[in-house]
């Protein structure tokens, strides 16, 4: 029955869609013959990842579109099945029902599980990946969770915001495993553009990155540190300077959070889930959507909601369902627009940060 729904879905609306993926599509094609991948002409729809990530994806790109589509909707649907099934195995111990935790997650994430589906996008097998890499920690298996690390870096470069996990194990074989696999990455396309064609390629992907942010910061669907203040107070210094002292207050929460690991048994599940909540709120162009990749935070905190204090537990019960029922269809065109523009959003994700803090605090996780 989910299958046939699953197929059907794709079959009406979203075989259309998924525009987001093309962009990923093209670059595989345009690796593999070793053109260009950075290119203003794309507008919108620029390639905006490392140049290992065409190369990775270029047998994604000898099928024709539509069937690599179809094979990358599959294959997110049954991601989005392994994210669930990863983020509760990540628990140092489950104290919820299975289906408690599912349903939490669902509740306050669908909408961002069905426009990655709807888009095409690759923050799912992002979020699988750094889950799994968190995962292989807590078995013991080094190697494999290094090399998922390196995956994320692939997918999207600010899996690097990942690493200080790796470095707070002080696991030598993970620590240098690691290295070496980010140098891989960029090395990875030498052999079809070689060495000056790679360096150029990495310093294009800069400048589309770059050049490419503010422009967003004013997107309703942002819902970074930059883009909340530049809504508050227009684009400006002062914006800036708040993004970075709000970034720095993070850290601090990030600091605490790692120095009091030794608290609790596996530490690295609730550190790996509070740097997941963490990436779209500190990248410039983090999308409402890419909060999907926090669905392990929000396990976490359905999990451990108990031991939090009575007004954490309710801000946080109320930031949760915030952000998943703030629905357009519900909402409407006007309230909506209103309350993406407030950025509403990133307070109440900043919130699920506090609270993910309060229970390494208390020992909890």
């Amino acid at each position: 029955m989910i299958l046939a729904a699953v197929v059907g879905a794709f079959s009406l609306r979203v075989s259309r869609d998924m525009r987001d993926f093309e962009v990923p599509w093209t670059a595989a094609v345009r690796a593999a013959t070793a053109e260009p991948l950075y290119r203003a002409e794309d507008e919108h729809y620029q390639f905006k990842y490392l140049p290992a990530f065409a190369v990775l994806a270029i047998p994604l790109g000898v099928f024709s579109l539509p069937v690599a589509k179809a094979i990358w909707f599959t294959t997110s649907v049954a991601l989005l099945i392994a994210l669930f099934v990863l983020s509760i195995r990540l628990l140092p111990e489950q104290r919820k029902a299975t289906a408690f935790l599912v349903v939490s997650a669902i509740l306050v994430m669908a909408k961002f599980y069905a426009r990655e589906l709807d888009m095409g996008q690759v923050n799912l097998p992002f979020a699988v990946a750094a889950t799994g890499a968190l995962l292989a920690m807590k078995t013991g298996r080094e190697l494999a969770a290094a090399a998922l690390l390196v995956l994320t870096i692939a997918i999207k470069p600010y899996g690097a915001l990942l690493l200080p996990v790796v470095l707070v194990r002080r696991q030598p074989l993970t620590t240098v495993a690691t290295g070496i696999g980010v140098l891989l990455l960029l090395v990875l396309p030498v052999p079809l553009y070689g060495l000056t064609g790679t360096i150029d390629l990495h310093r294009s992907w800069f400048r589309t990155v770059t050049e490419s942010t503010a422009p967003n910061l004013l997107n309703p669907d942002n819902v970074s540190l930059a883009s909340m203040y530049a809504k508050w107070f227009g684009v400006g210094s002062a914006a800036a300077v708040l993004a970075t002292l709000t970034g720095l207050v993070l850290a601090g929460v990030v600091l605490l959070v790692f120095l009091r690991r030794r608290s609790v048994p596996f530490p690295e599940g609730l550190e790996g889930s509070l740097l997941l909540l963490l990436i779209p709120l500190l990248s410039p162009q983090g999308w409402d959507y890419v909060l999907l990749i926090a669905t392990p935070a929000i396990i976490y905190l359905a999990n451990y909601l108990d031991p939090l204090p009575p007004l954490t537990k309710g801000l946080t019960i109320v930031a949760a369902l915030t952000i998943g029922l703030s629905l357009f269809d519900i909402m409407g065109r006007a309230a909506y627009t209103a309350f993406m523009g407030a950025a509403v959003m990133s307070v109440c994700a900043l919130v699920l940060v506090a609270a993910l803090g309060m229970l390494r605090v208390k020992a909890a996780a």
